[in-house]
């Protein structure tokens, strides 16, 4: 075993082509993200460990959705960009709904992470809050009042901010990133390097996918003003 982020799929090594964003690769860092959310409620009570269950169950679940597809028809998947064209061109849509969903989850951690990056004395509560405010809250709250839509959207922002509010401690989290089980744990300056590097290759595919997406009118992974 090695400090955490040596034993996971790095957004940074995910392969990007003219064709696109790599799907298993990308995949795999995703299942990369299910395994940090799982080390951040570890180190929660049971109440705060069941609170984020349903977060991290949603973010498995759009995997499954995207791997699904690839795994039927890998000749037509191997990029994300790819894996959408083709569903839509095939009048089916499971898997492009759970990867707008899935990126949106993932934007959500992201930016959590590098608010928590660029301010050291912040509680991750704290950032985690900004950066639900700038990915998932304007989508959670953008829909009708009255609208069934809307009602779904608000329970889920409800799930996601009580989540939130059980985020343990800056200071345990990042113990845990940088624990090496068989040895001396990871300095700072490694996992600052490590993390930043995960954060800037998961921008770079957001970014990329949510052009995608508003261009293609496949839907939105941030919400428009």
């Amino acid at each position: 075993m090695a400090p955490f982020l040596e034993t996971v799929k790095s957004f940074n090594d995910v392969p990007i082509t003219d064709d696109g964003v790599n799907t298993v690769a990308f995949l795999e860092a995703g299942d990369g993200v299910v395994r940090m959310l799982k080390e951040l409620t570890s180190l929660m009570s049971s109440v705060g460990s069941g609170a984020f269950s349903p977060v991290i169950n949603d973010i498995q679940g759009n995997i499954t959705k995207v791997r699904e597809r690839h795994d039927a028809t890998p000749s037509q998947s191997g990029t994300l960009e790819v894996l959408v064209t083709n569903e839509k061109s095939n009048k089916v849509g499971s898997a492009t709904e759970g990867l707008m969903w899935l990126l949106r989850s993932l934007a959500f951690t992201g930016k959590s992470l590098q608010q928590a990056q660029s301010n050291p004395s912040e509680d991750l509560k704290v950032a985690f809050t900004k950066g639900y405010n700038v990915t998932l809250g304007p989508i959670h709250r953008g829909s009708g009042i009255f609208s069934i839509q809307g009602a779904i959207m608000r329970a889920a922002g409800l799930m996601f901010n009580t989540a939130i509010g059980y985020c343990p401690p800056r200071k345990s989290f990042y113990e845990k990133l940088a624990a090496n089980p068989n040895g001396e744990p990871c300095s700072q300056e490694v996992l600052d390097k490590q993390l930043n590097d995960w954060i800037t290759g998961l921008d770079t595919i957001i970014t990329r996918m949510d052009k995608f997406y508003t261009q293609g009118k496949h839907g939105e992974i941030f919400k428009s003003a």
